[in-house]
């Protein structure tokens, strides 16, 4: 019977193949045991960081497939992912799922595309079975990007998103877990049905949610001089600013059919992504 565990259990994503998968699950590899979701089957909750390679080791004995949703920004999320990958390698799991990033690459227009870049690159190197799940921008997550008074700054101009619900991420995640030999190695880009620019998806945002919101396009210095009022971690402020421009570059516009071939059902639309997040 194949052990099959889970990261990221406690957040949108895993918590959704959690559930999904019910009985499925074996493991619920989590940092706060008491977050834990209850789910069918009652799997084995066992504590464990990606910074913890001891930890992780432990945690990861004896599991066959692994779900490992990235970890959170940081600055040191690449030491993160590589030492739980090591671990996981050490502890002889078979084969690891891994939510990347669309256009995940050593130069991706987007910062935090090199960091999947770089975990990517750790699981090719493992020696462990891979496949590769890389997100566009979750379109429910559009929302967020506005301020109180529903205005989205950013150099974006028009450059349009293919924005995927995260619940189209987790449906696509549970249907890869539940049949993995069938996706050794394979890269799947997970977009919505369509792209949109910001302007457009404040329009729609308006309209769906019932409170306006409207977005304002800014210079590449007015992107940063207006986010250091947040932080001084350039590290930060290149991430948040290259969400616009890897957008204004085209780098997210591209449109696939792999949550479709995936799910057997069309990826959500940005108002079917806020209704389900919602």
């Amino acid at each position: 019977m194949t052990v099959l565990a889970l990261t990221g259990s406690t957040g949108h994503i895993g918590g959704r193949v959690a559930r999904l998968l019910g009985p499925a699950v074996s493991r619920l590899i989590v940092r706060d045991p008491a977050r834990a979701p209850r789910i069918d089957g009652d799997p084995q909750v066992v504590a464990a960081d990606y910074d913890d390679r001891d930890a992780a080791r432990a945690a990861l004995d004896g599991v066959d497939v692994l779900l490992m949703v990235s970890a959170g920004e940081s600055e040191h999320r690449r030491t993160a992912h590589r030492r739980f990958i090591t671990a996981a390698a050490d502890a002889g799991v078979r084969h690891v799922v891994y939510t990347s990033f669309d256009g995940a690459a050593p130069d991706a227009v987007f910062t935090l595309g090199r960091d999947h870049w770089d975990a990517e690159q750790a699981l090719r190197d493992s020696g462990m079975a891979w496949t590769f799940l890389r997100d566009n921008l979750y379109s429910d997550f559009f929302p967020l990007f506005a301020d109180e008074q529903g205005v989205i700054r950013g150099p974006a101009g028009d450059g349009r998103v293919a924005g995927v619900a995260r619940a189209d991420v987790g449906d696509v995640a549970a249907a890869v877990l539940a049949a993995p030999e069938g996706h050794e190695g394979a890269v799947y880009t997970l977009t919505g049905p369509e792209a949109f620019s910001f302007a457009e998806a404040a329009e729609r945002m308006t309209a769906a949610l019932g409170r306006r919101f409207r977005f304002e396009d800014q210079t590449l210095a007015e992107a940063y001089e207006s986010r250091r009022v947040f932080t001084d971690a350039q590290w930060q402020l290149d991430a948040w600013v290259s969400t616009y421009t890897a957008a204004a570059e085209g780098a997210l516009d591209r449109v696939t059919d792999d949550v479709e071939r995936l799910t057997g059902r069309p990826a959500r639309t940005l108002e079917q992504a806020l209704e389900a997040s919602a």
